[in-house]
């Protein structure tokens, strides 16, 4: 078997809790997007490596309703599956109406309306057995309270359960139990589960039995995925994983790892991203992963269409359609009046709400490398008041940077305004005099710091700097699960963008 090298993470940035299916040559996957909108995106790829995203799940207010969502509310852990001609993803609400189901005969069209499960939990999935039955497998508590994986008999085009519900495992002592998937292989059940929370112990483990009732055995192998010892790469948090058969009948893993700030403190702002494993199994039938169960930045496997050159993930957009790429991406549920493309140009109408608030008027792409440079021109007819309309480093309404241009007492400024939990401060500010009718602006992102800076008539000038470290999950004011975003956003204005662009810095 010839095995060929390639690099990972195979979706960068802010892409966690992948779950991947094989539909005739084709792989499809998605992701939890959390207070984010549209809910679910769906890639496409004949590779493993090569991934294009061709559409989201949940892209109406009707399937998603995410207003009031905190932070890392939103949506949990998705599991993609197909069955009889039909893709089915199920999922977790956390912020309203809990877990449900959408389907689609189409991948490339619209999902069905949410069909929703009575039960509480998250990280829901479905396995499709051969003799016609459905399951459904996630977290759930026992008598005591104590959390383990369920599972039950369901109707997937219905949501209806059809059987008494049953924990079937509580993991192999690691906290939090979650994110399972049952599988059937040569006439055996295979569970695996994430287990160790999603940070620094996260892991896989792997459970199987004759009967998808149980009793589930332990792997001796068990964790057979984790990076929690491996102190001395840059990949760290490995777990939450999806396992499938590619079209050569070799198997691989897909997870969630991050990628630390190079060279630094364990810190990460890029968000939890999507690797790429080969499985190969044992001859008593048990997985191995990876390199020894670690994943690694080069890794070797049988990959389907052999040799494979990653693409470049930069990212650009003149706005000459009316229709939005679908990497762009809006907070909460947006009101999409406020956004209109064509014509090369990009119009927000921003209203009161803030970068601070729940509801800004708000439009982003993933930082999905260390090293970039994000840059936009913005008109620059302003009102004066607060009126504001710019670029940003968004992490969470708590977490965000961000270079705009303002008018004060009639001359036009542009701003550098940082906010870090309950501290938000202007710390840059530089005078444009030759009142010009369009702006750029530019961000330089790297390990270290953002660099802000306007470009005009006369020159680069750099407005300011914020550090790294303020806009990394591990120093946010609560558990969150998101990355950080490059986004254009206005406030109390109608601002008019154009020739946006995000490219990794060689």
């Amino acid at each position: 078997m010839k095995t060929y090298a390639y690099k990972n993470p195979i979706l960068r940035g802010f892409r966690p809790d992948p779950s991947i299916c094989f539909v005739n040559g084709d792989y499809y996957l998605v992701n939890s997007t959390f207070e984010y909108f549209p809910g679910v995106p769906i890639f496409h790829s004949r590779d493993l490596i090569n991934w294009k995203q061709i559409g989201a799940c949940l892209t109406r207010e009707s399937q998603l309703m995410l207003r009031g969502c905190k932070p890392s509310g939103g949506i949990y852990a998705p599991t993609l599956r197909y069955h009889n001609g039909r893709f089915y993803m199920i999922t977790t609400n956390v912020t309203g109406g809990g877990n449900f189901i959408v389907y689609t005969d189409d991948i490339y069209g619209a999902w069905s309306e949410p069909l929703w499960i009575d039960h509480k939990g998250i990280d829901p999935s479905l396995l499709f057995d051969d003799d016609g039955k459905t399951y459904y497998c996630g977290t759930g508590t026992d008598k005591n309270g104590k959390q383990g994986i369920v599972l039950f008999e369901i109707d997937p085009d219905t949501g209806s359960i059809l059987s008494d519900k049953q924990i079937i495992s509580y993991g192999s002592g690691g906290k939090f139990p979650e994110g399972p998937h049952i599988y059937k292989i040569n006439g055996w059940y295979y569970l695996m589960i994430a287990e160790g929370g999603t940070e620094y112990g996260h892991m896989e483990t792997m459970f199987r039995s004759r009967n998808i009732w149980g009793p589930y055995e332990s792997c001796p192998n068990n964790p057979i995925l984790t990076n929690r010892n491996e102190m001395n790469t840059d990949i760290q948090c490995c777990g939450h994983a999806d396992i499938a058969e590619d079209e050569n009948s070799n198997w691989w893993l897909v997870c969630l790892g991050i990628r630390k700030l190079p060279g630094g403190p364990l810190l990460h702002n890029l968000g939890r991203e999507t690797f790429l494993a080969p499985v190969t199994w044992t001859s008593d039938g048990w997985p191995q992963v990876g390199d020894m169960g670690v994943i690694r930045e080069t890794m070797e496997g049988p990959l389907p269409k052999g040799e494979t050159v990653r693409q470049s993930s930069d990212f650009s957009d003149d706005f000459t359609r009316p229709q939005l790429a679908p990497e762009w991406t809006f907070l909460r549920n947006p009101r999409m009046e406020r956004y209109k493309a064509g014509d090369g140009r990009l119009i927000i109408e921003g209203s009161r709400e803030t970068l601070s608030d729940f509801e800004p008027s708000f439009i982003g792409v993933r930082q999905t490398e260390f090293d970039m440079t994000a840059q936009v021109t913005v008109s620059a007819k302003l009102e004066s008041g607060n009126s504001k309309a710019g670029i940003t480093v968004y992490y969470s309404k708590d977490n965000h940077y961000d270079l705009y241009i303002e008018r004060k007492e009639g001359r036009l400024w542009a701003v550098l305004s940082r906010k870090i939990m309950d501290l938000e401060s202007v710390t840059g500010r530089v005078l444009l005099p030759d009142e010009p009718e369009m702006v750029t602006l530019q961000v330089e992102t790297s390990a270290k710091e953002y660099l802000f800076r306007v470009i005009g008539s006369e020159g680069t000038v750099t407005v300011g700097a914020g550090c790294t470290a303020g806009v990394c999950t591990e120093g946010t004011m609560t558990m969150t699960f998101t990355g950080t975003f490059i986004g254009l956003f206005a406030t109390d204005t109608v601002a008019e963008f154009r020739s946006f662009s995000l490219k990794e810095n060689y």
